[in-house]
């Protein structure tokens, strides 16, 4: 057997380090490696975090193509002196400024008529959970409860929605037919109504309780300084209970999205006149939506119809929640 030599005594003393040091990165890569082999096992005690789930949407609408030429031109009249070529420019709508297409985009109009200026923008954010314990639309449902804080109202309590439910299903009593001597006015056996019903209306819708007969409750409108008025509940179709002015409020609406509400302001727009903008904001899935719509008199002393405003906007929510979904 040959002798070992000096210079292969050197050679092995630099190869055993080199092996130690492999040996111990693949003992320490066994260790870390799961029982499936693709990650650490939990240890002792601790509960495995479960990812929440996605939102429902990952992409947004083009918001500039998202409300039609006809409804565009209803809700933003021009003048008449617009030539084609300005009329399909005005109503093309300027994009907002977005560096994440995916997350927010917007899209806004203004339109100046003999009687108004007229704005409408609409946004459309969507909501993404970066902590894998909440949800995408959880986390869409904190930032909508913080608008909808800001514009003072108030998530409707299940306590309210019971009662209102109730209310709304109680039979009405109704008085037995009560006999009269004959020959008196009012042939006898005419029955009793109760109280709302000769009208022709149900009870409690034609007055607010409390109110002197002949008198409506004070409206819901938004004040002069912008603050919204009390907050009540309806739904989206027309914005308001025919006849009914305190429906034309500030509120939180039924039936858009999963939830929703609108604002409606009065700001002073001159001397005498004042603007109204109506703002909704509605929720669906990890999507928010913002429409506003502005409609800022030219004529001294005029004030924007509330009605007409916010259907309006109201009807163009309603399109815009239906597209989302479909």
């Amino acid at each position: 057997m040959p002798r070992e030599t000096q210079r292969d005594r050197r050679r092995r003393k630099a190869v055993l380090p080199g092996l130690a040091v492999l040996a111990a990165l693949a003992a320490g890569c066994s260790a870390g490696a799961g029982a499936d082999g693709t990650g650490t096992d939990p240890k002792p005690g601790e509960t495995p975090v479960t990812q929440a789930a996605p939102g429902k949407y990952s992409v947004l609408p083009e918001p500039c193509s998202s409300v039609g030429s006809r409804r565009l031109k209803s809700m933003l009249p021009s003048m008449s002196s617009l030539t084609s070529e300005q009329r399909e420019e005005l109503y093309a709508g300027t994009a907002d400024v977005s560096y994440d297409g995916d997350r927010r985009v917007g899209c806004r109009w203004k339109a100046e008529a003999e009687d108004a200026t007229r704005l409408l923008s609409v946004g459309y954010e969507r909501v993404v959970a970066y902590d894998p314990s909440t949800s995408d639309d959880d986390k869409a449902q904190e930032v909508y409860v913080r608008q909808l804080q800001a514009a003072h109202l108030t998530l409707p309590t299940p306590t309210t929605a019971a009662t209102a439910s109730a209310t709304a299903s109680a039979p009405t009593s109704v008085t037995a037919p009560t006999a009269k001597a004959s020959g008196a006015p009012g042939a006898a056996g005419t029955p009793a109504t109760s109280a709302g019903t000769a009208s022709g209306k149900p009870p409690g819708t034609g007055q607010a309780a409390g109110t002197a007969p002949g008198t409506s409750a004070a409206p819901g409108k938004g004040s002069p300084s912008g603050t919204p008025s009390a907050p009540t509940s309806t739904g989206p179709g027309t914005g308001e209970d025919e006849g009914d002015d305190e429906f034309l409020g500030s509120r939180v609406l039924e039936d858009l999205g999963d939830e929703a509400f609108l604002e409606d302001r009065l700001n002073p727009a001159g001397p005498t006149s004042q603007a109204r903008t109506v703002r909704i904001v509605f929720r669906s899935s990890n999507v928010i939506v913002t429409l506003e719509y502005a409609v800022q008199p030219i004529l001294p002393g005029a004030v924007p119809d509330a009605k007409q405003t916010q259907q309006r906007a109201l009807q163009l929510a309603s399109q815009l929640a239906d597209e989302l979904t479909d």
